[in-house]
C-alpha cells in the first residue's frame, strides 16, 4: 500500500480549505469546496486499491485472483454524483445571492445579520 495517495490527497485537502476560508468571491469558495471532495476521492481509491488487482468482473477470470473492492468504486462513483448536486445547489445559491445583492463577495452578504 503506497503512501503516496493519501499524501496528495492531504494536499488537496489542505488547498481546498485554504482556498475556502481566504475567499473573497462565492463562485471561487464553491470551487475550493470541489476540491476539498476530490480529495475523499483519492483517499477511497487508496484504500480501495491493490497492487496486481484485476477488475472486479468474475466472469472471465480464475477465483483466486485479486481483486480491487467493487464497493469503493461505487462509493466514489456515488461521491461524484452527490458532489455534482451539491456544487450546482451551491452555485444556483450563489447565482441568487448575486441578484438580490448585486455582489458575490461575502462580505457583502452581512445584511444578513441584522
Amino acid at each position: 500500500m503506497s503512501f503516496l495517495p493519501f499524501a496528495v490527497a492531504a494536499w488537496l485537502f489542505v488547498i481546498g480549505l485554504w482556498g475556502v476560508v481566504s475567499s473573497r468571491n462565492l463562485v471561487r469558495a464553491v470551487l475550493s469546496l470541489t476540491v476539498v471532495q476530490s480529495a475523499t476521492y483519492l483517499v477511497l481509491l487508496g484504500i480501495g486499491y491493490r497492487s496486481g488487482g484485476k477488475a472486479p468482473i468474475v466472469a472471465d477470470i480464475p477465483t483466486s485472483s485479486k481483486l480491487v473492492d467493487p464497493v469503493v468504486q461505487v462509493l466514489v462513483l456515488t461521491d461524484v454524483v452527490i458532489e455534482a448536486t451539491i456544487t450546482a445547489l451551491l452555485l444556483a445559491l450563489v447565482v441568487q445571492a448575486h441578484k438580490r445583492f448585486g455582489s458575490v463577495d461575502p462580505a457583502d452578504l452581512r445584511v444578513l445579520r441584522d
